[in-house]
């Protein structure tokens, strides 16, 4: 059975989400380590990387590959896809953010609690998530 590049790029956009939604939620239990708990706080480590290097950033790379090319040949119309695109570029970014953080905790320069990851974990991702399905489904405008 050949995949077709929409079902490729549903795939990849698919893992690139829950990387985005299950990274905060790794942070927020690197938090919540005691200071005295270095096997747990590098077992975290580990997960985080694997989970930003291994998976997360190739999926990203490889939805957006795939949703250009998607673009490419369906061709730029409707107010829908430029504030589609905004909104993937919006999520971008905050991947962008999380590998930073990523790296602060890698060097433990964690300087946030494990409510400032709870509140991460929950309110930009989703919003952005559910009108960028909103707006590839519906096309309202």
């Amino acid at each position: 059975m050949m995949l077709t590049v929409k079902a490729l790029h549903i795939i990849f956009v698919i893992a690139w989400y829950a990387g985005l939604f299950y990274l905060p939620r790794l942070f927020v239990y690197h938090a919540q380590c005691a200071a005295d708990d270095r096997a747990g706080i590098e077992r975290f480590k580990v997960m985080e990387r694997k989970l930003y290097r291994g998976i997360m950033t190739p999926s990203a790379v490889l939805a957006l590959a795939f949703g250009l090319w998607l673009w490419l040949g369906y061709g730029i119309s409707g107010g829908w896809l430029h504030a589609k695109l905004a909104l993937v570029v919006v999520l971008v970014v905050f991947h962008l953010y999380l590998g930073r953080l990523v790296r602060a905790f890698a060097e433990d320069r964690n300087r946030h609690g494990h409510v400032f990851y709870r509140w991460l974990n929950e309110i930009p991702a989703l919003p952005i998530l559910v009108a960028v399905v909103f707006l590839a489904v519906l096309k309202p405008f």
